[in-house]
């Protein structure tokens, strides 16, 4: 590592990958799609797509789960101290 990735006391500034970062925030963002989409196929009472969308919000949701777990592997994080 170089010296601007590490802070004064020795630590990793950012003990996440970017990759995690990215994984989170693209879930989240594919997440909110889905909900919209969910919404309007139960609406319009189209079943097909409405399976197909719970699948594909299943599957998202373990994408993310195991991005959160490996951070949650690396390390706490920031800690108050107060």
């Amino acid at each position: 590592m170089t010296e601007e990735q590490r802070s004064p006391t020795g630590k990793p500034m950012v003990e996440a990958t970017p990759m995690d970062v990215i994984r989170i925030r693209i879930g989240s963002f594919a997440l909110v799609f889905c909900v919209a989409v969910l919404v309007l196929s139960f609406v319009g009472r189209l079943w097909v797509l409405t399976g197909i969308v719970v699948v594909i919000m299943a599957a998202i949701g373990l994408y993310m789960a195991f991005a959160v777990r490996k951070q949650k592997k690396l390390g706490g994080g920031p800690r108050s101290r107060g």
